[in-house]
């Protein structure tokens, strides 16, 4: 049996609608039907024995490196995953196509399709395939030019009851000061649901700007379209970070240096007037942050999202940086810390946060975002670093407000960017809180270290002093890049903190526990934890 092309695309549509994610020079989230992006023409191609196209070329290959950037996948939904991979070296518009299955032989395909990509979106592609099975994993790959992708493997979100979930928490990847081996060693976690990075992905410094360890690409502070574009391309060649893409599905906010350091709202501390317009410069990270990037893209180009995971979480991704920040003030600057008017998320996100924590019946509320949200505080109190929660203070209270007059239970903040990690009862008066019994938390917070960037300098002295004026936190590790395993079930999550050895060297070092937190059912209070959660078992097989 034959058929045309156009007719094999329209019948990929076997598990429904196939979305081809557009690129977002103006972040509108647009899109079109994959039926309306195949070619022209009516060549003819022979079905698979599922009733689904095989991949057919018959011009010259293109080159071997065509997939140089291997594939991703990310933000699960029950019924769909964002799929991503990119074609380098290729000109004009290019035929790409896609399979999905759910075995790494693609015995059992349930999808198939042809799309197109083109320079307008750096050769780019992200699919949404939608109707496929709830908790379930499946495989994909790619064909472009008589060339074939790495395998990915990912994962949909479940539905109903879930009886455990786990996940890994990565941030802050500085390829000036070290290599990628904490990607690698999250890779090799192969029971993971899928993997949560804070930001701080990419770094936009020049060559010896912010570490000498290795050369960017470009060598100059990236300003431009092509700037971000190349720096993406350069971090997607690292194979640590493909491997994890490859194996996880993954759900990502940006930090800062996605677009450029200190950011905020309206401008940012790394961008001066003769750099060009903020807007400018602004507009052309998101577009290229959600060109590289499998996310699903919204109309408000906003990144704070929701994703459930059945009756156990409400995974609630925020933007503390671009959305609706208002400019830092010094340390010092003790009315602007406390002034009701300047805005961490700003209004409207943070409405909307408040909507979520108390519309949500998961038994965890999990909240990943960027800066430490306890209080981290010097002697006598004095703030430290204005640059986290601590630095709008009115915005913290009222967060804290919210919990305890709505007696929300079981929430959990996830946080990166301070490059060091921290296990802290989150209260709204340290005076009252009970460093004993963690009596007077509301919630607890997990805060991990860098994949490769520096840690704190200070040594143990600092964080004596750290820990000495700041009761709420249980625990601090100044030292260690890494990650953290987060694993939840009906009765407690655990947080287990790993240290990743020898990021200097470009052959991986390895990894040890560092320590383990609990947090049981209704506690909302941090115990220690001396041995890590065991594995999943029976973990689906790697992508191969």
């Amino acid at each position: 049996m034959t058929i045309t092309r156009r007719e094999l695309i329209r019948r990929a549509g076997q598990i429904g609608v196939v979305t081809l994610v557009t690129g977002c020079g103006d972040n509108t989230g647009d899109s079109e039907s994959a039926s309306d992006v195949g070619t022209d023409s009516e060549s003819d191609s022979e079905t698979g024995g599922d009733g689904l196209p095989n991949y057919e070329y018959d011009g010259d290959p293109g080159p071997k490196d065509l997939f140089q950037h291997g594939v991703a996948s990310g933000d699960p939904l029950p019924d769909s995953v964002i799929l991503w991979t990119r074609v380098t070296g290729a000109s004009g518009e290019v035929e790409v196509f896609y399979e999905i299955a759910v075995d790494p032989a693609f015995e059992q395909r349930v999808a198939a399709a042809y799309v197109t990509t083109n320079d307008e979106r750096d050769y780019t592609v992200k699919i949404d395939p939608s109707e496929l099975d709830a908790g379930t994993t499946y495989y994909y790959r790619f064909q472009s030019l008589g060339r074939m992708s790495p395998v990915g493997r990912t994962r949909t979100a479940p539905t109903g009851a879930v009886a455990r979930l786990r996940f890994a928490v990565v941030s802050c990847a500085s390829l000036a000061h070290g290599y990628f081996h904490a990607y690698g060693h999250v890779a090799n976690r192969k029971d993971l649901d899928f993997v949560v990075h804070l930001g701080d992905y990419i770094y936009e410094y020049g060559d010896g700007e912010y570490g000498s360890l290795r050369n960017y690409e470009p060598p100059h502070e990236i300003k431009s379209l092509e700037d971000y574009r190349l720096r993406y391309a350069q971090y997607r060649r690292e194979a640590p970070l493909q491997e994890v893409h490859r194996q996880h599905p993954m759900i990502a906010v940006w930090d800062d240096h996605e677009i450029t350091n200190n950011a905020y709202a309206n401008g940012a501390e790394n961008h001066s007037d003769d750099e060009g317009d903020w807007e400018t410069r602004k507009a052309i990270a998101y577009q290229v942050y959600h060109e590289w990037m499998p996310i699903r893209e919204q109309p408000n180009g906003f990144i704070y999202r929701k994703l459930s995971y059945g009756d156990l979480l409400d995974l609630i991704m925020l933007d503390t940086r671009i959305a609706g920040r208002d400019p830092g003030v010094s340390a010092g600057d003790t009315d602007g810390l406390a002034d009701p008017n300047r805005h961490l998320l700003g209004a409207d996100q943070e409405a909307w946060l408040s909507e979520q924590l108390s519309a949500s019946t998961a038994k965890w509320k999990v909240i990943g975002q960027q800066v430490m949200m306890g209080y981290w505080r010097g002697a006598g109190g004095a703030v430290i670093n204005p640059d986290q929660w601590d630095g709008y203070q009115a915005a913290q209270g009222r967060f804290f407000h919210g919990l305890r007059k709505s007696a929300i239970d079981n929430v959990v903040v996830l946080t990166g960017d301070i490059h060091s990690f921290w296990a802290t009862d989150l209260t709204d008066d340290i005076d009252s809180y009970d460093p004993e019994t963690g009596d007077g938390s509301l919630a607890v917070e997990f805060v991990t270290s860098s994949v490769s960037s520096p840690t704190l300098q200070g040594g143990q002295g600092f964080l004596d002093l750290v820990l000495a004026n700041s009761p709420a936190i249980r625990w601090g590790d100044m030292g260690n890049h890494g990650y953290i395993v987060v694993d939840l079930d009906e009765n407690r999550v655990q947080g287990d903190y790993f240290g990743v050895m020898g990021i200097t060297q470009p052959t991986a070092g390895p990894e040890m526990f560092l320590q383990g937190f609990v947090s049981s059912d209704g506690a909302n209070r941090l115990t220690a934890a001396n041995d890590p959660a065991p594995p999943q078992p029976e973990a689906p097989a790697p992508a191969p």
